[in-house]
C-alpha cells in the first residue's frame, strides 16, 4: 500500500501579512492512520523541502493526540523537512493520494498544473483521491475523463461557508470552498461546524474539517484493502 500525500508551499494568508500553510492535525492524524496500517508513504509539495505550517494549528488548543506524536516524531519532521516537489513524482508509482488542508491549498495547490496533472493521472487509473477540510480545493480545476469538473455529480464536502465565518476569514481567502464545489456541480454536504463528516463517492473521499482527517484516512486505508 503507496500513499502519496501532498502538501501545500504557500504560507502567505491573503494580504493579512499572517502566515499560513498546512493544518498539522489533517497531516498528522492521517499520517499515523496510513502508517499504523503498514503504507509506504512519500511526502510531496509543489516547491519541495519544507512545507509551511499554520501557526494556529500549533497552538495549545488544536492538540491532538496525533499532533502530540508529531511533535516527538523526528523520523517524520526529517521527512517532512525533505519533501520531494510534485513535478517529481507519478500517479503509476503509489496506490493513492492524500491531500491535507489548511488554508494553503486554497491558492497553491488549487491552481498548480503539476496537482492537478496528477489528480487527473490517479483518476484515469482508477485510484482513490482523497482530501480534507481546504484541500478538496485541490480537485475544482481537476477535469475527468469526459472533460468535465472532476467534482460535477459527485457527493463532495469540504470546509464550510460557516466554519469559514467562524474562524474570521470569510473576506480574506480568494473564494469560498463551499460556494465552489457547488458551482463546479458538486454535490455539497456537511454537518455542524467542526463536527466530523467524510463523503465517500466511490474512489473519491472528502472530509469537511480537521475533526473529519482521521475517518477520512480509515475510508482510504478501507477503501485499498479492498
Amino acid at each position: 500500500m503507496k500513499i502519496l500525500i501532498v502538501l501545500t508551499s504557500h504560507d502567505q494568508l491573503g494580504n493579512t501579512g499572517e502566515k499560513t500553510g498546512f493544518w498539522i492535525e489533517e497531516f498528522a492524524a492521517p499520517y499515523y492512520v496510513f502508517q499504523d496500517a503498514g503504507a509506504d508513504i512519500t511526502l510531496v509539495s509543489p516547491k519541495g523541502g519544507q512545507p509551511p505550517i499554520d501557526p494556529k494549528s500549533d497552538a495549545p488548543e488544536n492538540q491532538t493526540e496525533a499532533t502530540k506524536r508529531f511533535k516527538g516524531d523526528q523520523a517524520l519532521q526529517q521527512l517532512l523537512a525533505n519533501t520531494k516537489k510534485v513535478s517529481e513524482v507519478s500517479a503509476t508509482e503509489f496506490d493513492a493520494v492524500f491531500y491535507p488542508g489548511g488554508h494553503g491549498p486554497l491558492w497553491d495547490l488549487f491552481e498548480s498544473p503539476e496537482s492537478v496533472q496528477l489528480i487527473e493521472d490517479f483518476w484515469k487509473s482508477k485510484k482513490p483521491v482523497a482530501a480534507v477540510c481546504h484541500a478538496p480545493a485541490v480537485l475544482l480545476n481537476v477535469k475527468d475523463e469526459n472533460g468535465e469538473p472532476l467534482v460535477k455529480g459527485k457527493n463532495v464536502t469540504g470546509f464550510a461557508n460557516t466554519e469559514e465565518e467562524a474562524v474570521g476569514l470569510t473576506d480574506i481567502v480568494p473564494y469560498l470552498l463551499e460556494d465552489e464545489l457547488k458551482n463546479k456541480g458538486g454535490h455539497y454536504s456537511k454537518t455542524s461546524d467542526w463536527g466530523v463528516h467524510v463523503v465517500q463517492d466511490g474512489l473519491l473521499i472528502t472530509g469537511q474539517n480537521p475533526a473529519s482527517s482521521e475517518e477520512a484516512a480509515h475510508q482510504l486505508v478501507q477503501l485499498l484493502k479492498k
